[in-house]
């Protein structure tokens, strides 16, 4: 008998093996598609904050009064698709000489059945930004 039949007969450990397992895969990729399908719902509410953030800006630097004030923020609502909020829903102050526009509003986005995520947005062209009407 040669080497080869006299020698040790090893057995062969089953490999333990690292990974995902499909369940696991197909559960990941369902919370990872909710996430972006939630995500594809909050960005145009957040793009609207931030041109109603930006309306405001401009408004207070182009009017004087009140009523000037709120005709230019509606101008640049309806070149932005601003439909949030209107010119009459603007807070503005004029307290220690410097004008204050401040805005807040709130957000519903239906998700499934009767569940839904509301979103509060508020801001000021000032130090302190307006709290959300109830």
């Amino acid at each position: 008998m040669g080497a080869r039949s006299m020698g040790t007969h090893r057995t062969r450990l089953p490999i333990r093996q690292r990974g995902i397992s499909l369940v696991g895969l197909i559960l990941t990729l369902a919370v990872l598609g909710m996430l972006v399908l939630l995500g594809f719902k909050i960005l145009p509410t957040y793009l609207e904050y931030r041109a109603i953030s930006a309306a405001i800006v401009s408004a207070k630097a182009e009017g004087v009064t009140v009523r000037e004030i709120r005709s230019a923020f509606d101008k640049s609502a309806s070149a932005a698709y601003i439909v949030s909020i209107s010119g009459k829903d603007l807070i503005i102050d004029n307290d220690s000489g410097e004008i204050d526009i401040s805005f807040a509003y709130q957000k519903k986005i239906p998700l499934v059945g009767p569940a839904s995520l509301v979103l509060d947005y508020a801001g000021s062209t000032g130090a302190a930004a307006a709290k959300p009407a109830r």
